[in-house]
């Protein structure tokens, strides 16, 4: 039976390759992407959820398929204000986790970030890890905790600190090996491509490591 997927950051760096991905891709039928802007639909098999997500309770009922991924993610730099930080790396995700829950979707995709953990003192990584915690506790049939590390892509928006970090990761791979190989720079593509492969596996809910990642991704 063919599938509807949900995705949550469709104009992010691996949202975007995910739905160019998932739009050509035969096991689904539907594409359903929750943008805060309408945009114009790029293919019939697209649906486009206008969505303030602040009041993600007037589309409570849109929010149904079997496969969601959720791309969304910010930075300090573009959200100064802690609270709406929060908001967003930690309410947000969690509480459109607990929608798809409650609509029986099937398996649920978290991007999150390597060393994210709730014990860290890092906002950033505390707020993912926190966010795993609480999803990990919902009725999923699948679980999938994406943790990239550095990504690799071509953005929407190109960030100098970006741009500096990709020449770094260049310079620094050839001496990441052993324990260390999982912190090198992964593309986005493949990232992208495990998700779809995971979700459309044996395989069982987890969390995927640039290691397993660059694994499922070429398959």
């Amino acid at each position: 039976m063919m599938k509807t997927a949900l995705i949550f950051g469709s104009t992010g760096l691996i949202g975007g390759i995910l739905l160019k991905l998932l739009t050509n891709d035969q096991k689904y039928k539907k594409i359903k992407v929750f943008v805060r802007s309408s945009t114009s639909k790029i293919d019939p098999k697209i649906e486009v959820v206008q969505t303030d997500f602040t009041k993600l309770e007037n589309i409570n009922s849109e929010i149904k398929g079997d496969d969601c991924f959720f791309c969304i993610g910010t930075t300090r730099k573009k959200t100064p204000n802690k609270q709406d930080y929060i908001n967003t790396e930690y309410n947000l995700p969690v509480t459109i986790g607990k929608i798809c829950s409650d609509n029986s979707v099937q398996n649920f995709t978290y991007i999150s970030s390597l060393g994210a953990s709730s014990k860290k003192t890092n906002l950033y990584l505390k707020n993912k890890g926190m966010a795993e915690e609480e999803l990990r506790k919902l009725n999923f049939k699948k679980f999938i905790v994406i943790r990239p590390s550095f990504l690799i892509g071509k953005r929407i928006e190109e960030r100098l600190g970006e741009k500096i970090g990709i020449f770094a990761m260049k310079c620094i791979s050839p001496i990441l090996v052993g324990d260390l190989k999982k912190y090198k720079s992964i593309n986005a593509e493949i990232v992208a491509k495990s998700m779809i492969n995971i979700s459309n596996s044996e395989i069982q809910s987890g969390v995927f490591e640039p290691p397993q990642l660059l694994q499922i991704g070429r398959e």
